[in-house]
């Protein structure tokens, strides 16, 4: 049976996943109550597990090192009431090799070698070339779904990657670049990091070496 998580285990993680937002954009992560999670944000900086920034316009919440750790603590003990933890480590040694996959696909999004210059930016003028990285997108997708599928199967909070990743492949295939590896849209590549976040967080494992 799906695990669904507390509510004040989702704010926290969803700081984390996020890294940088406001009280609303955390709220909208896990479909939480926008007074629910304001209320939850207030009594985790009580605890310091995060702090409230703003630079210019921008105003936003983050996770401190005092969170992160707390924030691991929760999902680890979540994690073995569920019994999952051995779903979530076959799940991660099968995103590994996606994982490979889709940093190169983004690479060769940004860039296309030409003689001479092999760190040459895609101008995206080449349609075979774009092409090619959309299919492998396809691929990388058609992988990913029994993955999100045996991980929403045992924690609720992990449902609904696997439509982002095809949501914004499909923008990017009807000539939408950006949702590719655009930072300001739930592009593919930003979908992607947040599950690589998600199960490194988990697990609790150092992402460099996840990587």
């Amino acid at each position: 049976m799906t695990q669904a998580s507390a509510p004040d285990v989702l704010v926290l993680h969803a700081v984390r996943l996020l890294g940088f937002a406001d009280a609303p954009a955390v709220a909208r992560r896990f479909a939480l109550d926008p007074a629910t999670t304001a209320e939850a944000l207030l009594d985790a900086q009580a605890c310091g597990w995060v702090a409230h920034a703003g630079f210019a316009d921008l105003q936003g919440w983050s996770l401190t090192e005092r969170g992160r750790a707390r924030d691991e603590a929760l999902l680890a003990d979540e994690l073995d009431r569920v019994g999952a933890r051995d779903v979530l480590r076959d799940v991660h040694t099968a995103f590994l090799p996606l994982n490979a996959r889709l940093r190169q696909a983004c690479t060769d999004w940004q860039l296309r070698p030409l003689p001479g210059d092999r760190l040459a930016g895609n101008d995206h003028t080449d349609p075979a070339w774009d092409a090619g990285v959309l299919a492998e997108l396809a691929a990388i997708q058609a992988g990913l779904v029994p993955l999100a599928g045996r991980l929403a199967g045992v924690l609720a909070r992990f449902t609904g990657y696997d439509e982002r990743f095809a949501a914004a492949r499909r923008r990017a295939a009807r000539g939408e670049a950006r949702w590719v590896d655009g930072t300001d849209v739930d592009s593919c590549h930003r979908v992607w990091f947040e599950l690589h976040e998600d199960l490194v967080a988990t697990l609790g494992i150092d992402r460099r070496a996840a990587a």
